[in-house]
């Protein structure tokens, strides 16, 4: 039987129940593309992203906390296995959905910034879990 860490099961409830939001995106989603939502074809490709980054990326964060148990990472190195594809998703989704934001936006505003955070943040997490499985 499989045993997560305090720290992972902790983590994967919050991830869980961001799965709502992830829902209540995708209905929205479904009213642009209805054309309930006056945007911008820009508009419309960053709430496509935006949904799509959060879906799966929810996912490849629940998968990485079973894989972080089995590395015996701790500290900064622990919690960046962990945390790092979890808040990889909230980062990039707002980056995609916050900088596309306003009426006939056809290019992203400054929020932009978010997104760039939350790729840092992947890749900042996948590299120490991969590197931690592989040392392990």
């Amino acid at each position: 039987m499989l045993e997560l860490s305090d720290d992972s099961r902790t983590i994967a409830g919050i991830v869980l129940l961001t799965v709502v939001t992830v829902e209540f995106g995708g209905t929205f989603l479904l009213k642009i593309v209805r054309g309930k939502v006056p945007m911008t074809d820009f508009q419309k490709s960053f709430a496509r992203a935006g949904h799509a980054h959060a879906g799966m990326l929810v996912t490849l964060g629940l998968v990485c906390l079973i894989l972080a148990d089995a590395t015996g990472l701790t500290g900064f190195a622990g919690w960046l296995a962990r945390a790092g594809v979890p808040l990889a998703a909230i980062f990039m989704s707002a980056g995609f959905f916050l900088s596309s934001i306003g009426k006939d936006v056809t290019r992203p505003n400054g929020l932009i910034a978010l997104l760039w955070l939350g790729a840092a943040l992947l890749a900042a997490g996948v590299v120490t879990l991969g590197v931690g499985l592989l040392t392990a």
